[in-house]
């Protein structure tokens, strides 16, 4: 792979991170006991991650800076790659592994990625009794959006990795003359196109940001419960729901899948203000939730391509079922906008910003996210079909998102085999009771669709 520049998102998210403030995606990942391994493959499994980490080229690529343009960098091969710098193995005590894994994966997730090599990790969590094993996978969001993440990480697994085959070299195919006459210059038809599109993406970056200072809350609106003045410390919690009980909820209600587990965050965080013995807010705390910029069936490409929305999550409202409906009306709302349109969309300015902006201003806009949003809640979509690694079954995958400078929380969902597997990110020292939030969401889900649904002859 050759030097590439990081798009500006990817700049943006580079000059974003601090030592207390790391800007890495994560997912932990359990799997059963392995079996006899595959033909061919190694019995250990540290082995085979590493040599699986190891075929993946985007792994193998560090960030440099570059003189031009003036503030850039861009990605390059590691001259001293060694994958053994990335993978290492942790055992640990087997007594509660589960227990143990998502402690260790909170003081793992706190410290930043080295960032003169390859800013990415993997760790072999081993020492259950029954020879489970998890893979916590670290990876900077300069290098992946969680749409990248998935591909760039699917690369570990049997059913992928058995489908990597080297590419095959074709002739080298002579360049077209240039319209222009000039080589590499477009002709004046394309110049004319990218032209609009530019005018276009200004357009488009004027209207959203008008639309930042309009939703951006001067007035101390921000959540104080969800603040939180990065300790540099995190906690790890996780949730397992059942995807077919969501589904059932959403054929009920109507929308998505997606507004039904919105909506259960929401009843989350009133029945943990409650326990907290805390006031509901004044005002309802603000979501961002991504959207992937990427067409459906389109390859992910490198770098980010990242849009959002904004929801007011109904923290105040009693009802469980006003609270999803509340949740439909602004989703819809947001989607007949389009990701490209409103606050949300905030993703959008860095690519009208140069390198320089991003680099000399990350400590500016570092803290401006808690104006715009109390917390983030993101979907990670991952493969349908069954995945292993070295025979052993993927049991879960909790994926695990980064806190924006200021915030406290970020939740993350990914479906896999029938359940909704959700990792819950917080800041130790401002949610040292991340397990009880996380049960909290089983809680709510027990409301829209009661237990008894699922008792035989129901």
């Amino acid at each position: 792979m050759t030097t590439e520049l990081l798009a500006p998102l990817d700049l943006a998210f580079w000059h974003l991170e601090s030592t207390t403030h790391p800007l890495h995606l994560g997912a932990l990942a359990h799997f059963g006991p392995v079996p006899a391994p595959p033909a061919g493959e190694p019995a250990d499994v540290l082995e085979l991650l590493a040599r699986r980490a190891a075929a993946v080229p985007r792994l193998r690529m560090r960030v440099r800076d570059v003189l031009i343009p003036v503030g850039g960098a861009a990605w390059s091969a590691d001259p001293g790659f060694d994958v053994r710098r990335h993978v290492r193995e942790i055992t640990l005590p087997g007594a509660d592994f589960p227990a143990e894994t998502a402690r260790l994966a909170a003081e793992l997730m706190e410290r930043p990625v080295e960032r003169g090599l390859p800013p990415w990790e993997m760790y072999l969590l081993s020492g259950a009794p029954d020879g489970s094993f998890a893979v916590l996978v670290k990876l900077h969001h300069a290098l992946a959006d969680g749409m990248r993440a998935v591909a760039i990480g699917a690369g570990i697994f049997d059913e992928i990795a058995a489908g990597h085959r080297p590419a095959r070299r074709s002739r080298p195919v002579p360049p077209r003359p240039s319209p222009s006459g000039f080589p590499g210059l477009p002709g004046p038809g394309r110049l004319l196109g990218i032209a609009r599109d530019r005018l276009g993406d200004l357009g488009r970056a004027v209207e959203v940001g008008a639309s930042v200072v309009r939703a951006s809350r001067l007035d101390g609106r921000p959540t104080a419960a969800l603040a939180a003045h990065s300790s540099g410390t995190r906690r790890i919690a996780t949730a397992t729901l059942s995807l077919d009980r969501v589904h059932r909820v959403r054929r009920t209600t109507g929308g998505t899948a997606n507004d039904v587990l919105l909506a259960l965050v929401a009843g989350a965080l009133r029945r943990w203000f409650d326990e907290r013995g805390l006031p509901l807010p004044g005002a309802d705390p603000r979501a961002l939730v991504p959207v992937s910029r990427r067409r459906p069936g389109a390859p992910p490409g490198p770098g980010n391509s990242l849009s959002g929305y904004l929801l007011d999550l109904p923290v105040t409202e009693p009802d469980p079922a006003a609270r999803l409906a509340a949740v439909r009306r602004a989703m819809d709302r947001n989607k007949a906008a389009g990701p490209f349109r409103g606050a949300g969309a905030v993703a959008l300015l860095a690519d009208q910003l140069p390198p320089l902006a991003h680099r000399f201003g990350a400590p500016f806009a570092s803290g401006a996210a808690r104006l715009l949003f109390d917390l983030l809640v993101t979907q990670v979509p991952l493969p349908r079909s069954a995945l292993s690694l070295g025979g052993a079954p993927l049991r879960a995958l909790f994926p695990m998102a980064p806190l924006a400078r200021g915030q406290s929380l970020a939740v993350a969902m990914s479906p896999y085999g029938g359940r909704v597997h959700i990792g819950l990110v917080a800041d130790g020292a401002a949610v040292p009771d991340l397990d009880a939030l996380a049960a909290a969401l089983t809680a709510e889900l027990d409301l829209l669709d009661p237990p008894e649904n699922d008792a035989p002859g129901a």
